[in-house]
């Protein structure tokens, strides 16, 4: 296949995987990877069993997959670049050939988190920025940016800074999202919304904070209203799993979003993961609802 006619069918598949990730809540499910068509032919977005998808009639990778805790030697380092190990065998054949190949052409590519069992979170496009054949390892960045740079081991410290934030707000931030919707079944714990594009994952201690890890227990599953009244201590939720709603607001007479949506929430128990380890933490809860109790 040539060039210009790869690059316009790997931008459709692309587009395809953004959309359908966003209509899932971030995500997408192995199955539709796998089952994916395209002008009614089937075209796997992820190979079945290994880590890389190379479509034979692709001549530069399509996408990777790193997951979390998994079995591949993928380590994502402090500069915000992912390192990516040489698929085993020949290091100028086959996949690493493909991989190299995407490098040269700079053809990006679709990076998967496996976050959980048949789940995975894209972050696309990424790009081949770098082949270091003496540590047998490609360099891939978040962005197109890098590809100018002559060298990814001496990166600038404000270059390190930016990548950095590249890594949070493209990488771990999509992942966080993926994990919390995924533990509470893509629904919102307030008002059960199912809707995964209506759904974020709200940090019960902020991100800026020292202890605002991103773990499924500092997390819950909020619809974007209810995220952005706890965000702006609105709406709280207590150490027993009660939603509180601030006192104004129970006062005020608005239209039937405030009503039904804000204050007919007050008093409600919150829909909880069925896993108990990815509960949200009594202590966090308990940390933020002071700070809600403070402004209400």
């Amino acid at each position: 296949m040539d060039s210009p006619v790869e690059a316009a069918l790997r931008a459709r598949i692309i587009s395809w995987v953004k959309e359908r990730a966003e209509a899932n809540g971030g995500f997408l499910h192995r199955d539709e990877l796998l089952d994916f068509r395209i002008d009614g032919q089937k075209l796997p977005v992820i190979d079945y069993s290994r880590g890389i998808r190379n479509p034979a009639v692709f001549e530069s990778t399509l996408s990777i997959v790193s997951a979390a805790d998994g079995p591949y030697d993928d380590v994502e380092s402090e500069d915000g670049l992912l390192h990516y190990a040489y698929r085993d065998g020949d290091p100028w054949s086959g996949d690493n050939r493909k991989l190299r190949n995407a490098m040269s052409t700079g053809m990006p590519l679709i990076l998967f988190r496996k976050e959980v069992p048949n789940i995975y979170t894209p972050v696309t496009p990424v790009y081949v920025v770098e082949d270091y054949p003496e540590d047998r390892t490609f360099i891939i960045a978040l962005d197109e940016a890098f590809t100018f740079v002559s060298d990814v081991r001496h990166l600038s410290e404000p270059q390190r800074q930016y990548a950095r934030r590249l890594a949070k707000s493209r990488l771990h931030q999509p992942a966080f999202r993926t994990r919390v919707l995924v533990a509470y079944e893509t629904r919102c714990a307030v008002c059960e919304l199912k809707h995964g594009s209506l759904l974020d994952a709200a940090h019960i201690v902020p991100d800026t904070h020292e202890r605002g890890v991103p773990t499924v227990n500092n997390g819950l599953s909020l619809c974007k209203i209810h995220h952005a009244a706890y965000d702006q201590n609105m709406l709280g939720v207590t150490p027993d799993y009660v939603v509180r709603i601030a006192h104004d607001l129970l006062e005020e007479i608005d239209g039937p979003m405030l009503k039904h949506g804000l204050q007919e929430m007050h008093g409600r128990q919150i829909q909880l993961p069925k896993r108990r380890a990815d509960h949200p933490g009594r202590e966090l809860l308990a940390w933020r609802y002071e700070q809600f109790g403070v402004l209400a």
